[in-house]
């Protein structure tokens, strides 16, 4: 069997908690849905809309479909105060802190490609010494706290595997001495692109197109099973 060396993470839903169970299509609950929740009925309306859009292919790409998300977002009053709020909300699971210590000790890269929020990215990065951390939405604000600007990066579906090739290519390594571990069926393009994949408490799907998969009873998972196959 081939050494893997580089470990891609999704973010939501893999080394954080799920915070929003249920999912509309082919897409994966997020910290976008708790948002517009946040906000209002109306706003999660127009969110779950925008989804519908997407799942009927009428978005080009990725950053097309946060253009509409951010719009509800201004549109019902996100303050920085809020956004904050909501990603301080969100918890590790059980044994992610550990599971990152060992792997970091035992010698793998790891990598963290997600399609949400760059603070959120940036607080895992940080706390977990994770070596490379690519996120979708950046977002800037004025002294009042309002959304003046946004950076938006194609880091979901296919994009998450440009992503990772690129990677690849600056380590020097083919996708069999890569592997990748997440959740959700926007994932699915990662899981076939590695060497080996791991569905981590994941939609069916990604479980369908992975090596392995973890699934643990809500309420007791522990991300350190993960360590199982490296």
């Amino acid at each position: 069997m081939t050494e893997i060396k580089l470990i891609f993470f999704d973010m939501e839903g893999t080394i954080f908690r799920k915070i929003i169970k249920n999912s509309v299509g082919n897409t994966a609950p997020s910290a976008w849905t708790l948002i517009a929740k946040r906000l209002g009925e109306k706003a999660a309306e127009e969110e779950i809309e925008t989804k519908n859009k997407w799942n009927s292919g009428k978005y080009k790409g990725y950053v097309e479909w946060m253009e509409d998300a951010i719009k509800i977002q201004q549109k019902y009053g996100l303050t920085r105060e809020l956004f904050e709020k909501i990603m301080a909300l969100i918890e590790y699971y059980p044994g992610v802190k550990e599971t990152f210590e060992e792997l970091h000790r035992r010698g793998f890269h790891t990598a963290l490609i997600s399609g949400g929020f760059k603070a959120q990215a940036d607080r895992a990065q940080k706390d977990l010494k994770i070596r490379h951390a690519f996120s979708a939405c950046e977002y800037f604000w004025d002294d009042a706290g309002k959304l003046i600007h946004w950076n938006l990066l194609p880091c979901d579906y296919e994009g998450k595997v440009d992503i990772m090739r690129l990677l690849m290519k600056e380590h020097g390594l083919g996708p069999e001495q890569c592997a990748f571990v997440g959740d959700g069926r926007n994932d699915i393009p990662l899981a076939r692109t590695v060497g080996l994949s791991i569905a981590y408490n994941a939609q069916k799907e990604l479980q369908d197109a992975s090596t392995y998969s973890i699934n643990q009873q809500e309420g007791k998972e522990d991300f350190r099973e993960v360590l199982n196959y490296f």
